[in-house]
């Protein structure tokens, strides 16, 4: 259901709306785990192959879809705030329209150039053609990528994030089951995988589309969804190739980092792979965190309260330092176990040791540059998570080959790294909130 954001307690409704988000993307990521389990037991390692060096180009694929997604959310979010539905529905209709054109454009050329794609990567030549037909069938869903993160976006941007959670969960079952019935039982290889995660993707955006025509009356446009104002569109492109760019930046630095691992030994690889997934989990909620900021702080600039948009800044900051001690404590105290989750090696096992118990209480760092993201993603002032990004990885990744090559440094130069680039995004990141914060907040301008 829609939640107004602007009137109630804000620290009990910033939790209430992180918990689903948290729980989606854990089950995400435990999804990921299992479907590449499936491949790689019951196909082998070739076909494992195949699926992992598409990745690239469908998170890619991905990337820009969500991009857009959250640039159209953020802007439904101010328009609700502000209760103008009339400019409410243009931008809905006209975010649909824009973006399902794009889907199918954008599916098409890479469709068309999926080998050439994959040779760009430097893709094996004994698993491109099972990469290729792979790559396509999963780029022929991205349609039905697109109509789920869109609704997602959407009822997020309404204040309903349980929804969401509830369709992803069904997705990622239908994606497990899927698996297991084309590739074990059928025996199609990475081929069912793909199928799998087409069908999957289908019947989401198909009861997403169910679920807001029969629950959400503001959402039941009727002739109006083929209304499509193009002012609208532009800015919705605006805030989504910023958001896009700003998480290709984030891509970015992390396939340098890991270039920086494999140049090391393999037992830092190794190490650097298991913890990686570590992190994964423990950055997660304070993500999810800031993007509960964002929908809270883009209703309520909408709305043009300026005191709630600051007090919502504080609570959720408060949260996310709760958060940062609290996973601070368990990566430190619980090192040892959490390595033993992924390898046996004692040698890989010690090397993880000694990089979580050093990076535990700096993760204190990214729940804060996270909030900060929430917030300046709220107000719709993209052009600052896109530039904070940019210092961070920059700064991280010169930090990093700087500390291997100059000190000789091992796994150590890889939370160093990180601390370098987290406290550079603080930097360029705090004068600009003190600046927003020195200025009334205005609401938006009409479109």
């Amino acid at each position: 259901m829609v939640h107004d954001m602007t009137q109630g307690r804000i620290t009990p409704m910033l939790i209430r709306f992180t918990v689903p988000l948290v729980l989606g993307n854990v089950f995400q990521l435990l999804y990921n785990a299992t479907d590449s389990i499936i491949v790689g037991k019951f196909v082998g390692e070739k076909a494992l192959a195949a699926v992992g060096t598409s990745n690239p180009v469908v998170t890619l694929a991905i990337l820009f879809i969500t991009g857009m997604c959250i640039g159209a959310g953020i802007l439904m979010g101010m328009f609700y705030g502000r209760k103008d539905i009339a400019s409410l529905k243009r931008q809905i209709s006209s975010s649909m329209i824009g973006g399902l054109i794009f889907s199918v454009c954008f599916a098409a050329v890479c469709i068309l150039f999926a080998p050439q794609l994959l040779r760009l990567i430097q893709t094996q030549p004994a698993v491109m053609n099972e990469a290729v037909v792979y790559l396509r069938i999963v780029l022929t869903g991205l349609v039905f990528t697109f109509i789920y993160n869109f609704f997602a976006n959407t009822m997020r941007a309404l204040g309903d994030a349980n929804t969401p959670l509830l369709f992803l969960v069904i997705s990622a079952a239908l994606n497990v089951a899927g698996d297991l019935f084309f590739v074990i039982v059928l025996r199609l290889g990475s081929l069912g995988c793909g199928v799998a995660t087409v069908v999957s993707e289908a019947l989401s955006a198909l009861f997403c589309v169910l679920y807001v025509a029969r629950k959400i009356p503001m959402l039941n446009l009727g002739k109006e969804w083929f209304v499509f104002d193009r002012q609208l569109f532009r800015k919705t492109v605006a805030f989504g190739m910023t958001s896009a760019l700003q998480q290709a930046t984030v891509q970015a630095g992390k396939i340098a980092m890991q270039a920086l691992a494999n140049s090391m030994s393999v037992t830092v690889m190794a190490t650097f792979a298991a913890v990686n997934r570590i992190d994964d989990f423990a950055y997660t909620p304070q993500q999810n965190i800031g993007h509960a900021m964002s929908s809270f702080m883009a209703q309520n600039e909408g709305a043009g309260k300026e005191e709630r948009v600051r007090k919502g800044f504080l609570a959720g900051m408060r949260i996310e330092a709760v958060y940062g001690i609290a996973i601070a404590l368990v990566c430190y105290i619980f090192a040892k176990p959490l390595m033993r989750l992924f390898v046996n090696d004692e040698e890989v096992i010690g090397t993880g040791v000694r990089y979580l118990q050093l990076i535990s209480f700096m993760y204190l760092l990214p729940a804060a540059t996270n909030g900060l993201q929430g917030f300046f993603r709220g107000i719709g002032d993209m052009k600052v998570t896109l530039i904070s990004s940019i210092v961070n990885m920059g700064a991280r990744v010169a930090a990093g080959f700087f500390l291997v090559s100059a000190f000789h440094m091992h796994i150590e130069a890889f939370p160093w790294a990180y601390l370098i680039g987290w406290a550079a995004m603080l930097i360029a990141e705090i004068p600009l909130l003190l600046r927003r914060f020195s200025h009334p907040l205005s609401a938006p301008k009409q479109s």
